[in-house]
């Protein structure tokens, strides 16, 4: 027989086998929860995940995936407490794509959503953010990598978004690609006109980096002191509050 617990004294058994908690025990209870696991979106540009009008696909935002691999297993986190995702640009540009390439892969509206775009990635990727977020989704960071996509002919040849961006997020950082020592892929960025927004990033700031070395601009502190990879790593650290693998 099952020992008295002198808590429920005068309290009602409703189930034989379970007592419930008294009204008057005051007693704190703790419950152990698990943080949920978080999405990531890296959101590659033109000639990245696939070809582009001959070129590519070169994988650049794929760099900036792998550091964040090693980041979190360097912070002990799990691989099972995170998805990560290599998209294009153009993956989620109908609803179809957009239900199929990120929505799907979304465990409900609030799971944490980090998107990181770079080049055309981040244009789109900034349009991204607005559409998760009027739909009911938590979209908790936005990295834009050197976003380009203000110029008009991009618009013509490019499945992206012709109005400017209006991120939104729970915290947003741009970066600009400023490199003193131009190559081709700078001239490429600069066909497509880089996004030069004057307000809305929470971080904003220039490097001086190569347009297509998107793993330098997401590692390259900003004057601030901070990188985005510094202030996208302070948000998963904090969101799973120091749980590390077992």
């Amino acid at each position: 027989m099952a020992a008295e617990n002198p808590a429920l004294k005068g309290c009602q058994r409703l189930v034989v086998a379970h007592d419930l908690t008294c009204k008057t025990d005051g007693t704190v209870k703790q419950a152990t929860v698990a943080p949920k696991k978080i999405v990531l979106f890296f959101v590659g540009g033109a000639g990245d995940k696939e070809s582009y009008y001959g070129t590519g696909p070169n994988n650049n935002v794929a760099d900036v995936l792998r550091i964040f691999v090693k980041n979190m297993e360097v912070e002990g986190i799990c691989a099972d407490n995170y998805d990560a995702h290599h998209i294009g640009y153009n993956y989620f540009f109908n609803d179809e794509d957009l239900k199929k390439n990120v929505l799907d892969k979304i465990a409900d509206m609030t799971t944490p959503v980090y998107i990181v775009g770079h080049s055309l990635g981040g244009w789109n990727g900034a349009h991204l953010s607005a559409v998760l977020t009027d739909r009911g989704y938590r979209v908790s960071f936005l990295a834009t990598l050197d976003p380009v996509g203000e110029g008009k002919i991009v618009w013509g040849i490019s499945n992206i978004y012709r109005q400017e961006p209006k991120p939104k997020a729970e915290y947003w950082v741009n970066v600009r690609a400023d490199a003193k020592d131009w190559n081709f892929s700078d001239l490429v960025a600069d066909f497509g006109e880089q996004w030069d927004m004057k307000s809305g990033p929470n971080m904003n700031g220039r490097v001086d980096v190569n347009h297509a070395d998107a793993g330098y601009i997401y590692t390259r502190a900003l004057p601030s002191g901070k990188s985005a990879r510094d202030v996208l790593m302070q948000s998963v650290v904090k969101h799973f509050k120091g749980r590390q693998c077992a």
